[in-house]
């Protein structure tokens, strides 16, 4: 069981908090990591970089000297892309880079990245004794908590009065970055030095995290399918004597084909008649 110490906004160490093992307890996918933090990146681009190509360009559309005669390089247009002026050979046009990621595999590269970081996480009882929302005050309760010459990442849970006093406290201090926790992401948890929280949203992500239920959906499939193998014999056991029943029915034809060739040579005794 990993856990972390809370401190108040003074440094002075209040309690002991345990973290969850099965968000912080888990073994960093590092490869996962690298691809969520490339999708985050990728789309994080505007792709609206544009350039013309040469039927694009104005201009150029008679020929600036004649084919022969004049000893000089054969030329169509002055917008060739040999020219000043002219247009861009195989330039960037508008495209869109974004790529897309199951949200297990997202799910799974943020936990991942919230465990690789488990040792940087500093957390506080709360930030009630922030009074104003003043960027001295914050300043000097990072200088407090060891965190004056990091890259901090303040996480907070949800909107109220005392996140909006710690977000405007905070947003001039460089190197301090304030989210909340519903946009935790790859890149500002591989970015920082430290994450700065408090218990309450701490609690919030692991509630958030080990609500989601994908270990408990496969084993409540693998549950039926034991079922259904245990049921297995019973229907076989079941089908036993309908097989008995089934080869009874199958003498009664046998019957049937006795008194046919007993009628046979009757029926042939009379085609002979008619034919006398």
């Amino acid at each position: 069981m990993t856990s972390a110490q809370v401190l108040d906004l003074k440094g002075k160490k209040l309690s002991e908090l345990e973290l969850a093992d099965a968000v912080f307890g888990i073994n960093p996918n590092v490869g996962l990591m690298h691809t969520a933090l490339v999708r985050q990146l990728a789309n994080a681009r505007i792709g609206s970089a544009n350039t013309k190509t040469r039927s694009e360009v104005r201009g150029g559309g008679r020929k600036p000297w004649r084919q022969k005669g004049t000893g000089r390089a054969r030329a169509g247009s002055i917008r060739s892309p040999l020219w000043a002026g002219g247009g861009v050979t195989f330039g960037p046009k508008p495209r869109d880079y974004s790529m897309s990621l199951p949200k297990k595999m997202r799910v799974l590269a943020l936990k991942s990245a919230l465990a690789s970081r488990k040792q940087d996480i500093v957390v506080v009882q709360d930030f009630e004794s922030l009074k104003e929302a003043k960027t001295k005050v914050f300043a000097q309760a990072l200088k407090d908590l060891g965190l004056a010459e990091k890259k901090v990442l303040v996480v907070l849970d949800y909107a109220n009065e005392t996140s909006t006093k710690v977000a405007l406290a905070a947003r001039n201090i460089a190197g301090v970055k304030v989210i909340h926790m519903n946009n935790l992401n790859v890149k500002d948890l591989l970015d920082c030095g430290a994450v700065l929280t408090s218990t309450s949203t701490l609690s919030a992500i692991e509630t958030r995290f080990q609500s989601l239920p994908h270990k408990a959906n496969a084993a409540a499939e693998k549950a039926p399918a034991k079922a259904k193998a245990a049921k297995a014999p019973a229907k076989t056991a079941e089908k036993a004597p309908a097989k008995e029943k089934s080869e009874a029915p199958k003498k009664a034809p046998a019957k049937k084909a006795e008194k046919s060739t007993d009628e046979a040579p009757a029926k042939k005794a009379r085609s002979k008649k008619d034919a006398e």
